[in-house]
């Protein structure tokens, strides 16, 4: 949902981490920012809750339902296009996760971790993750 003061779209992520592996998807061909690799979530709809958002988004994507947990980190980003404001929040899955639409899901060792194959406005996070 579009922020009323900055416009921006605010989306919600989960970072699960198992045995120091956290799980990501690849976007999809024909979407914003197409081949990169990010940390599974989604647009908030008017008037949804972060949680409410990522507990969709998971449900829809990888065919689980999430407890979600505290925010992590809450990053602002102008891709020129368009302003995202993204929070990170920690999840644990209920089940095993599998692609509902086709995307590539892997699990990926925090020392592995490479900022270049992430949309921009996750490179902030992805240094914190891999300094701990």
């Amino acid at each position: 949902m579009p922020d009323r003061v900055t416009n921006a779209i605010v989306v919600a992520a989960a970072i699960v981490e198992r045995d120091g592996s956290f799980l990501v998807t690849r976007r999809l061909q024909g979407t914003h920012l197409a081949g990169t690799w990010e940390f599974p979530g989604g647009k908030c709809e008017a008037g949804e809750s972060l949680v409410d958002c990522l507990r969709r988004e998971l449900r829809e994507e990888l065919g689980v339902d999430a407890e979600v947990g505290g925010e992590v980190l809450q990053v602002s980003h102008d891709y020129g296009d368009r302003q995202i404001r993204l929070h990170f929040l920690r999840c644990v899955l209920h089940g095993d996760p599998v692609t509902q639409l086709g995307q590539d899901m892997r699990w990926v060792d925090r020392r592995l971790l490479n900022p270049r194959e992430f949309p921009p406005a996750d490179a902030e996070l992805i240094q914190l993750l891999m300094e701990r």
